[in-house]
């Protein structure tokens, strides 16, 4: 587990890396611009959910097609035109749900002025977005790529064409932007091209190193990519969406809070910022072992081996939380000093800001584990393909607990963003206890045919 986790752990941080350097390039085209990319980046991920979902989709798929070539109670073979069938219909359904996407998002300006953005704010997002948008379905198709290694257990190459992504956004944004080594500057415009190019290259890239690899050109995986598969297509919908809803649900009561600390003032927001910072590059290596997890135990429900997948997810659970438990305690540990990482001594604002995210650190702190617990779980239930359970419990224990109980603490009982966060880890505590519950149920069950 930890052989094929850590490389995915480290490509999703690389993802974290791609934003944190946009951020660090545009903040120095100034605040208005880095506003608006924000802005912009946050109704993307928002419209991006059903395909990203159906992305993540593939990945269970894969591992079980694979698995079945284990098997000892029956035919075996097939199992490479499976897997090939599953990523082609998981290629079309990001398709069909990236045309509806670019429509939203192209028309992103009137939908960020009704939401209350300032005038200047949503034409510069919607410039940022009619750019960054070209490159949705690439980084749909890395995703599922990405997948078929995992299920080959080959993680290595995605991790590669990460970070090399990485060092390429870095050129071509400060290029774009600043116009550098000779380039247009076209500003924040230039920054979204400059994404959607290292979208496209990125896939284009593992494509390649996967057509030079002897075991893995011979799956295929685009022959006959134009041939409708429609059973399978649905079958991606079906295991796809559900993942999109929880997706959804999560990143909505994040945004929420991140709204309603707003109303308290631009202290509090800024520090509820800073923690959530922190709090996402951590989450980002249970996220790859929850990837891991999904992988390993479709593998072994594929093979049929009800003992080896309820082995596989438990191991994975067992290692989020360990991991997530050493950075509870560095969290609180440090929870003083990590806000001036994001901070500047010349800022008169700072020490209060310091002191806010500090409070909400030991509080993000304290909530790591349940946070570990809840995505490994998931990417587990992910493998037996289990993926609808999942989003009610979000949609329960995020919206009809989680918002609700840091509405009542920030507001009325005058805790303020710390109430809020509080509401947070109790949603995130009652989403991994009732995943972790189902976990144990099921991996104690016959696995279904």
């Amino acid at each position: 587990m930890i052989a094929l986790a850590w490389p995915i752990a480290l490509t999703n941080l690389s993802g974290v890396a791609l934003l944190l350097t946009d951020t660090a390039i545009l903040g120095r085209l100034g605040t208005e611009a880095l506003a608006a990319a924000t802005v912009g980046g946050n109704l993307y991920w928002a419209v991006q959910a059903p395909t990203f979902g159906l992305s993540l989709a593939a990945a269970p798929l894969l591992a079980q097609a694979r698995g079945a070539s284990r098997r000892t109670d029956g035919p075996r073979r097939g199992w490479m035109r499976e897997m090939r069938r599953s990523a082609r219909q998981a290629l079309w359904a990001i398709m069909a749900l990236t045309l509806p996407t670019w429509a939203l998002l192209w028309h992103a300006e009137p939908l960020l002025l009704a939401a209350g953005q300032e005038p200047a704010i949503a034409a510069l997002a919607a410039d940022y977005l009619r750019a960054f948008m070209w490159g949705m379905p690439f980084f749909g198709a890395f995703i599922v790529l990405r997948g078929f290694l995992a299920a080959m257990e080959r993680p290595a190459p995605a991790l590669l064409v990460a970070f090399l992504g990485v060092g390429v956004n870095a050129l071509l944004v400060w290029a774009l932007v600043f116009g550098a080594f000779g380039a247009p500057r076209l500003g924040v415009f230039g920054a979204g091209l400059a994404s959607a190019l290292v979208n496209l290259l990125m896939p284009l890239a593992l494509l390649g190193l996967i057509s030079r690899d002897r075991q893995l050109r011979r799956f295929r995986l685009l022959g006959r990519l134009w041939r409708p598969d429609w059973p399978r297509f649905r079958e991606v919908f079906r295991v796809g969406l559900p993942i999109a809803g929880q997706m959804w649900l999560e990143i909505g009561l994040f945004a929420g809070a991140a709204l309603v600390v707003g109303l308290l003032g631009a202290v509090p927001l800024a520090a509820h910022a800073v923690a959530v910072q922190v709090a996402t590059a951590t989450f980002m290596v249970p996220l790859g072992i929850g990837q891991a997890a999904t992988a390993r135990v479709g593998l072994a429900a594929g093979a049929g081996d009800a003992r080896g997948a309820a082995l596989a997810g438990s191991v994975a659970v067992a290692l989020g939380t360990a991991f997530m438990a050493v950075t509870a305690a560095a969290i609180v540990a440090g929870s003083g000093a990590l806000p001036w990482l994001f901070l500047s001594t010349a800022d008169p604002a700072a020490p209060a800001v310091a002191a806010t995210a500090a409070t909400l650190l030991v509080i993000a702190g304290l909530f790591q584990l349940a946070d570990g617990v809840q995505v490994v779980a998931a990417g587990a239930l992910r493998g037996l393909r289990d993926t609808r359970a999942p989003m009610l419990f979000a949609a329960v224990g995020y919206w009809a607990i989680g918002l609700p109980i840091g509405l009542v603490l920030g507001f009325p009982l005058g805790f303020g963003a710390s109430g809020i966060w509080i509401g947070l880890a109790a949603g995130l505590a009652v989403v991994a206890a009732l995943l972790l519950r189902r976990w144990r149920r099921l991996a104690g069950a016959p696995l279904p045919p």
